[in-house]
């Protein structure tokens, strides 16, 4: 992006007063420009398609269609605008969930103006910036993925039939029900879970139901 031109910006909130700020603070800027501005999802997404801005500034929570609702639009839209979320919502669940979208910036309402002025910077780079005090969100989400490859990987050594036992575990079938769905002795099901347990290093009671259930949708 070149970063000489002016970045036209859309700032979407419900609140009047908080908008206005925001206006005005992103107005003091020399290189940036408020293209548009919406109170609602719906209007939010008119006006990304109708001014083309290159950041897109959104509340989670708004009337219609929310944040979320306006990301996955822009998505499913490909239309060509970063998006920052700029929230009261200090919650990893709901940051994940935006991350999962897209999301280049997620910002607290709660942070200095000059946190904001980076963010909107660092975005218009091409980069990911989110607010220093939830850091510690991007380093679990970094693990979580890293177990997540780790988990998949070794799922992809196991046989198709303990994938199916895999399964079945997941929809917390004893081993005699699976025994009974394939025609196979009990003993020999448990041998497929010992077999699966070495394969992923799976150990102690009721270990390989939560992994089951953890990764159901790997298999």
């Amino acid at each position: 992006m070149n970063m000489e031109k002016k970045i036209n910006i859309l700032v979407a909130d419900d609140h009047p007063i908080f908008r206005k700020g925001l206006v005005e603070l992103i107005s003091d800027v020399p290189q940036l420009f408020v293209c548009g501005e919406a109170e609602d999802g719906n209007s939010a997404i008119e006006l990304i398609q109708l001014t083309k801005p290159s950041i897109a500034i959104l509340d989670i929570n708004m009337p219609g269609m929310n944040g979320f609702d306006v990301a996955k639009e822009v998505r499913s839209l490909k239309l060509p605008v970063f998006i920052i979320f700029l929230t009261m919502y200090n919650e990893e669940e709901l940051f994940n969930k935006a991350m999962d979208l897209g999301v280049r910036g997620y910002i607290l309402k709660e942070c200095a103006a000059k946190d904001i002025l980076d963010c909107i910077l660092s975005v218009a780079k091409g980069k990911h910036y989110i607010s220093p005090v939830i850091s510690d969100y991007l380093v679990n989400r970094s693990m979580v993925l890293k177990i997540n490859e780790e988990r998949k990987s070794a799922i992809e050594k196991l046989t198709p039939m303990e994938k199916q036992i895999l399964s079945l575990i997941a929809e917390d079938k004893t081993s005699k029900e699976i025994a009974d769905k394939f025609f196979i002795s009990i003993r020999t099901v448990d041998n497929h879970r010992m077999n699966i347990c070495n394969k992923l290093s799976i150990h102690g009671s009721n270990a390989l139901l939560k992994f089951a259930l953890e990764n159901k949708h790997h298999f």
